[in-house]
Order: C-alpha cells, then sequence, then structure tokens
C-alpha cells in the first residue's frame, strides 16, 4: 500500500522542514495571532461566499478557491503551533473524533443538516 503524503504526520513534517529552512518558529503567541488573522480571512470569504458582504470579483480565482486557501493557511498555522509543543496531531485527532462519536452522537439530529452553498 502506498504511503500518504496528506496524513497530519507528513503534513506536520513538511510544515517542519520549510520552517526551518526559515530559520525557526516564531514565538507562540505570534504564530497564534497567525491563527486569528487567518480565521478572520475565512469569516471574509464565507460571508463573501454565503453573499452576506460581496466582494469584488477577482476573476483569477473562484470564492471556493479562496476558502479552500483560506482553510488551508489556517491549517498552517495551527500546524506551527502543534510542532512547536511537538504535539502528534494524529493521534490528537483520533482522540477527538473518539470524543465527538461517544459523546455527541445523539445531538446531532438528521433535521439539522445544512448543504455547502452552490
Amino acid at each position: 500500500m502506498p504511503k500518504d503524503n496528506n496524513t497530519l504526520q507528513h503534513l506536520q513534517q513538511q510544515v517542519d522542514l520549510l520552517i526551518k529552512d526559515f530559520g525557526g518558529y516564531w514565538p507562540p503567541l505570534s504564530m497564534l495571532a497567525c491563527v486569528i488573522e487567518e480565521v478572520g480571512e475565512i469569516s471574509r470569504e464565507l460571508n463573501a461566499l454565503e453573499g452576506f458582504k460581496p466582494k469584488k470579483q477577482d476573476i483569477t480565482i473562484s470564492i471556493h478557491d479562496k476558502l479552500a486557501e483560506e482553510l488551508s493557511d489556517t491549517l498552517f498555522s495551527l500546524i506551527c503551533i502543534a510542532n512547536y509543543y511537538q504535539i502528534n496531531l494524529s493521534r490528537s485527532f483520533q482522540q477527538i473524533l473518539k470524543k465527538y462519536q461517544e459523546r455527541d452522537q445523539k445531538r446531532f439530529s438528521s433535521d439539522f443538516k445544512s448543504s455547502p452553498s452552490s
């Protein structure tokens, strides 16, 4: 079976190599500021995508692609913090999935389903 290069573990390794090439990680609070900034950019893209606050249309990239970019920027920033503190996100995420499965299995009814905007 081929190795999946998109696992969280592999992504953490890729980010670590890149950041070390750049000279090392920023202080934790600076990295957190980056996460917050990226989440704000996700908010801006969601507002545009859902039609609440339309942006000037950039014909070179779709709003959907811009949202994907901002989500990925946020993931990158979160991975930086995890790497700084040597947190194995693959292991941690499996524990979180188990927590949600046990805690929330009856919390979300089939009546509360939304579909992504087209």
